[in-house]
């Protein structure tokens, strides 16, 4: 006779929880947070202008917001933080926010506008006709 030892994996009836959270997304690729909130960004391509607005809530824009431009992206940057005093004890609440976007051709960086009311910032970049219109490259066969 031959005796064969079978090893047995015994499965619990829940399965682990590294198993159970591999369907959702891991926590680098959510989208940025802003002490806690997400951040909503949307642009769009109107009436020769792009436009793009953030939710930044509870910031100074003169103080806490900055938004540079270098080689066609433009880059916002926002930190927020509170401090809240009650019965004795202190509270403190901060974050930080960076978001860059790549500007559509014909861009003109000297005239982008920027706004903030009621935490939404709107940022505001007009538009030309690019400098180098779009070019058709014909694909050769080699039949």
């Amino acid at each position: 006779m031959n005796n064969v030892a079978v090893a047995q994996h015994h499965r619990p009836a829940w399965p682990d929880l590294s198993e159970f959270l591999s369907g959702f997304p891991s926590w680098s690729t959510l989208r940025p947070m802003f002490n806690g909130h997400i951040i909503k960004v949307e642009d769009a391509i109107a009436d020769g202008k792009y436009e793009l607005q953030a939710e930044l809530p509870g910031v100074d824009p003169d103080k806490d917001v900055e938004i540079t431009v270098r080689g066609g992206v433009l880059t916002i940057k926002a930190e927020r933080s509170e401090k809240k005093e009650s019965n004795g004890r202190s509270e403190f609440s901060y974050g930080s926010f960076t978001r860059s976007v790549t500007l559509p051709a014909g861009a003109e960086e000297d005239g982008i506008k920027a706004s903030y009311d009621k935490g939404i910032l709107s940022v505001s970049v007009p538009l030309t006709e690019p400098a180098t219109p779009e070019k058709r490259v014909t694909v050769e066969s080699s039949k």
